[in-house]
């Protein structure tokens, strides 16, 4: 079970503009978890989603049976952006929110081309060219998504990033339900340094580390299937 985001897909916008931090996209987990008559589950985040994740799972422990956590990092998502670039952190956020308001601009599928090719310096590594060609391997995922970034209202889309641009990093050290991290070697969106901080700051995280960039899902998706199959049985025991 999922859902868009505010204003994105068949989401409409909140009537108060301003009701897009991650805080309310966790009011619209609530919401689908009650909807399905749901008092628990194991919850997926990709990029953004991770932030949601972790905001469930420490304001509605009971709900969150085990974390996935792909390709992001709990809060502070800004500044873990561009690190394989060199970006010097202390600049992160201000590339971020500079970046965001360009969006318009630069185009709807410059996202999609940024986050799925490694940093130039990685190019001419044989493991990341490998890593990132795998989407190639499904065509059709690959097609869905860039269709689907496609048709975003851009201006729109401007809009909830630099919501979540907003968004503090969270003390994860709380977090008492099984969780995994996925991370890409080569996401130029995700400083794969701060998903390993992340992982040991939470106790007993697992942490699995891939050649790929920042859309794992259609690079390695039978990892992904393995990784939620094994978390589910932790979330069991």
């Amino acid at each position: 079970m999922t859902w868009d985001h505010r204003g994105l897909g068949g989401s409409a916008r909140p009537r108060d503009p301003s009701r897009v931090r991650v805080e309310d996209h966790v009011d619209d987990a609530r919401a689908v978890l009650d909807a399905f008559e749901l008092p628990s589950a194991v919850v997926v985040g990709w990029s953004l989603g991770v932030n949601v994740a972790f905001e469930l799972a420490l304001e509605e422990p009971a709900r969150v049976r085990a974390v996935l956590a792909v390709a992001g990092v709990p809060g502070g998502s800004f500044s873990s952006l561009f690190g394989p670039y060199g970006v010097p952190r202390r600049l992160r956020p201000r590339v971020g929110r500079v970046s965001s308001r360009l969006l318009p601009v630069l185009g709807p599928l410059l996202p999609v081309v940024v986050g799925s090719l490694p940093p130039p310096h990685a190019l001419l590594s044989p493991d990341a060219v490998r890593g990132a060609a795998r989407e190639a391997a499904h065509p059709g995922a690959l097609y869905a998504v860039l269709q689907a970034f496609s048709r975003h209202d851009w201006a729109w889309y401007r809009h909830l990033a630099l919501a979540v641009g907003e968004h503090p990093p969270l003390d994860v050290a709380g977090v008492r339900c099984p969780v995994t991290f996925v991370a890409g070697r080569y996401d130029t969106l995700v400083d794969v340094a701060d998903v390993r901080t992340a992982a040991r700051v939470v106790p007993g995280a697992r942490l699995r580390v891939l050649s790929g960039t920042h859309f794992l899902p259609l690079q390695y998706p039978g990892v992904m299937v393995e990784e939620l199959s094994r978390l589910g049985q932790r979330s069991t025991t």
